[in-house]
């Protein structure tokens, strides 16, 4: 195929030049169709930035350089519907955990830990020099919490503690007694043990009278019970404790059994 291009005499050789005649009257080239019809529908794979990503299927070679588009089909769809349920079940396990959180038991005021609370000194019967109302061998003295710590009082209400409210009684230990005094056995064993004085005055009257009979075994009695007396190792007949100050010399005993080895030892 040519192109021809027709000029008036008067005019081909002032304006056209050998060479653009020969360039107009070259065929032009014939314009080359797909030979496959340019794809519909979803797009391929987006390729990495520089690259592109090469498709063949049946000897077609197919370049891919373009974003991925996801069909707005049944597909689609069904995955927003499973993130939407996805969030709702996250949604309700976080406000099950706050839940659960918000209902645990709250704390007794007797288990708080120490430095969380204050207990008062007992007060001491000066007749029997151990805390009042002395039970069982077991008194209690009142405790106040820290303030700003919530717990449960001795009457089971829970409430913010101020510093200045009883939230428990802590038991203490007390000794029993019975009216004998630790200073008056002493001082009977000491100048009178060789009469049995202080056997009568404990309780002992058969021992007491030997002594008497005795002059104190010879002074050998005497000086025996004097060290039993003084050690507390001796006491009132009938069980009690002595009358002691009770912020004064007390003498604990410690004894190891079985059952004291296979206690477990609690710390606070």
């Amino acid at each position: 195929m040519f192109t021809e291009v027709i000029l008036p005499p008067s005019h081909t050789s002032s304006l056209i030049s050998p060479r653009a005649v020969r360039r107009a009257t070259l065929p032009a080239p014939p314009r080359r169709k797909a030979a496959f019809p340019r794809p519909r529908g979803p797009l391929l794979p987006a390729a990495p930035r520089g690259h592109a990503s090469q498709l063949t299927a049946a000897g077609v070679s197919i370049m891919a350089a373009r974003p991925r588009r996801l069909p707005a089909g049944p597909g689609r769809r069904r995955g927003a519907a499973e993130a939407r349920i996805l969030l709702v079940l996250l949604w309700f396990a976080g406000a099950a955990v706050e839940g659960a959180a918000g209902t645990e038991p709250s704390l007794k005021c007797d288990e708080l830990r120490l430095g969380q609370y204050m207990c008062d000194e007992p007060k001491i019967d000066n007749s029997t020099q151990e805390p009042m109302n002395c039970t069982n061998h077991t008194a209690y003295v009142q405790c106040l919490p820290a303030p700003n710590i919530t717990c449960k009082d001795h009457l089971g209400v829970e409430k913010v503690f101020t510093g200045h409210e009883v939230g428990f009684y802590k038991p203490i230990a007390c000794r029993n007694v019975n009216g004998y005094s630790y200073k008056v056995a002493v001082a009977l064993s000491l100048f009178l043990g060789w009469l049995g004085a202080d056997r009568f005055y404990l309780g002992y009257p058969a021992l007491g009278l030997l002594k008497f009979c005795t002059v104190g075994f010879c002074g050998i009695g005497s000086l025996i019970d004097f060290i039993l007396i003084s050690m507390q190792i001796v006491g009132p007949s009938d069980g009690s404790s002595y009358i002691i100050d009770y912020y004064g010399a007390r003498l604990t005993r410690l004894t190891i059994t079985n059952a004291t080895f296979r206690k477990m030892q609690t710390y606070p």
